[in-house]
């Protein structure tokens, strides 16, 4: 994780995109990290963001798990085409 301060970031914006496509840029202001850069190389990047960030879809996931691990559900091979 690259560390670099706001004034920096701000004065050369698409420098730190570009960066934050290979790892993640922490932004500090007066040594403090104040937030994190994160770039996406492709908008299914993004998607995968957006997915393992979304509270809803993550309880979703939960909730099929418990019910697998009850014995509710369908393997998949057990589904016929």
């Amino acid at each position: 994780m690259k560390k670099v301060a706001l004034a920096e970031v701000e004065g050369n914006l698409p420098e730190y995109l570009r960066i934050a496509e290979e790892e993640e840029v922490l932004i500090t202001k007066n040594g403090e990290p104040v937030g994190v850069l994160i770039g996406f190389r492709t908008e299914e990047d993004w998607l995968e963001y957006k997915m393992e960030n979304d509270s809803r879809f993550l309880r979703r996931i939960e909730a099929s798990r418990r019910s697998l691990a009850e014995g509710r559900g369908v393997r998949l091979e057990d589904i016929k085409d």
